[in-house]
């Protein structure tokens, strides 16, 4: 059903700066000369700090991370700028404008928070600087950083998505709410299937929290394989907190709606988290393959800098992802019909309710979705392929052992989560059932990343040293406050 009496918005018109005609060429060069001032410099600055091994302290690492921020807050502004003095077109696309206003807000939420921290590192170098090294360690200055940009992309999200809700054409049949038809349960067993779930989200978030606070606390466990461990740990917790807490409101309350804002939200955010999650994996492998096949260069190759980029770089691709196909998403409209067969907002159900041609929204999960899955997959796959070709090579019951006990919980869990997602996106057909979707989706969703605490414990050494170390701290805590 096509619905022509809308008057959803295609494109703005930029004004642009207050500018006589014949003065557009001498603007134009003016403020292409600040740009690739501002670029250059900065990125010189990055480069400088990262070759000179003096420059290696908080504040230069604080202010390589602003420079980084400033580069990026110019270029989303004033590239357009140009180009539109120079076409004279000032039309912006929707999703252009979109994307623009969204990094334009984190940006510039980064560089008001990079510039408190930077402040407060001043702070601690002149009123404390005994400690400086103790109070500015690694760790600190990382959490700094990564939770301005965490904090920044959340503020920037709420107001694109309040801004996408203003620009939805009030003459077209919109959605201000959804219906979540939640699980397939019968309506006498909410109550057993609620302490279940609630059983295994709590044991989630507790399991994953416990492998994040012992990779911190053990020093032994300062190494690029449980970096990256905790990264997946963290993620895993969010992933489940997506979706996982409304589901049992739901499951708990009369009226089982969602909000549109919190609809895209969810989406969103679930986009976002599924996305890294390949990418740590297939970064996980990557290590494992680097420790096999060149041992003695390891330190080396994995060193810090690369580990940090490679997260990084991660959530940064996952966070234009999810972005993306969320701006693509808020610009459908939906028919009479607002009852979602799923425990969640799944962007694929969404697709099949919408009246709006989803042409657009399909090619680019098409393309760019099955690159995210590919690209990693193809990554952990040829990791594999040459750990095994190395061990075949001089096969040994000692060298079968290793990467048994180095790969195996990496194995496990990518069988798990690549397992689910096959049967929900691949091997299902359109006479497969919605229930068994349903079923697949809380398998990588809910029951997955509650497993990957206890496979990673229970098959690892170093998890279970650590863990003896920390119950014993703790034993020896209480028995000195007993006495």
């Amino acid at each position: 059903m096509r619905w022509e009496n809308q008057s959803s918005v295609s494109e703005f018109l930029l004004l642009g700066l207050p500018i006589r005609p014949e003065q557009r060429g001498l603007f134009f060069a003016l403020f292409l000369g600040m740009y690739l001032t501002t670029v250059l410099g900065n990125l010189l600055i990055i480069l400088l700090i990262r070759l000179d091994s003096r420059l290696h302290t908080p504040m230069y690492f604080f202010l390589s991370h602003l420079a980084l921020t400033d580069v990026s807050f110019s270029s989303v502004t004033v590239p357009k700028l140009l180009w539109n003095m120079h076409t004279q077109d000032l039309s912006i696309s929707y999703p252009g404008c979109i994307s623009q206003m969204y990094f334009y807000l984190v940006c510039g939420c980064v560089d008001n928070l990079l510039l408190a921290v930077m402040a407060y590192d001043r702070y601690v170098a002149i009123c404390h600087p005994l400690h400086y090294t103790i109070m500015m360690r690694e760790e600190l200055c990382l959490l700094l950083v990564a939770g301005s940009w965490v904090i920044s992309c959340g503020s920037a999200l709420s107001h694109t998505v309040l801004l996408t809700e203003l620009l939805l054409p009030k003459n077209q049949s919109s959605m201000s709410e959804f219906l979540l038809l939640g699980l397939p349960i019968r309506p006498g067993q909410w109550g057993l299937f609620f302490a279940l779930f609630l059983g295994m989200y709590l044991t989630t978030v507790l399991g994953n929290l416990l492998i994040i606070l012992l990779i911190r606390l053990d020093s032994r466990l300062h190494t690029p394989m449980y970096f990256f461990l905790s990264q997946l740990a963290f993620n895993d917790m969010c992933l489940s907190s997506v979706t996982v807490p409304k589901m049992l409101m739901n499951m708990q309350a009369d009226h089982k709606s969602i909000p549109y804002s919190e609809c895209v939200s969810q989406t969103y955010f679930f986009i976002l988290f599924g996305c890294l999650d390949n990418f740590l994996l297939a970064v996980m492998a990557y290590d494992r393959y680097v420790a096999i096949c060149q041992p003695l260069h390891y330190t080396t190759v994995m060193r810090q800098e690369l580990c940090v980029s490679l997260v990084a770089g991660s959530w940064l691709f996952c966070l234009f992802h999810s972005l993306l196909n969320t701006i693509l998403f808020t610009r459908l409209s939906f028919c009479a019909d607002n009852t979602i067969p799923h425990f969640f907002c799944d962007l694929s159900t969404l697709l099949k309710m919408s009246c709006s041609d989803v042409s657009l929204n399909m090619l680019v999960i098409f393309i760019e979705g099955g690159m995210i899955i590919i690209v990693p997959l193809s990554g952990i796959l040829g990791s594999y392929i040459r750990i095994w070709t190395t061990v075949l090579r001089d096969p040994s019951a000692k060298k079968f052992l290793k990467v048994l006990s180095t790969c195996g919980s990496h194995l496990l869990v990518v069988s798990l989560y690549y397992g689910t997602i096959a049967e929900v996106y691949f091997f299902s057909s359109s006479s497969t059932s919605n229930n068994k979707n349903i079923l697949a989706s809380v398998m990588y969703m809910i029951v997955t990343p509650m497993l990957n605490p206890f496979i990673y414990s229970l098959r690892n050494r170093d998890m279970k040293r650590a863990l003896e170390t920390l119950v014993n701290r703790a034993k020896f805590l209480m028995s000195k406050d007993s006495i």
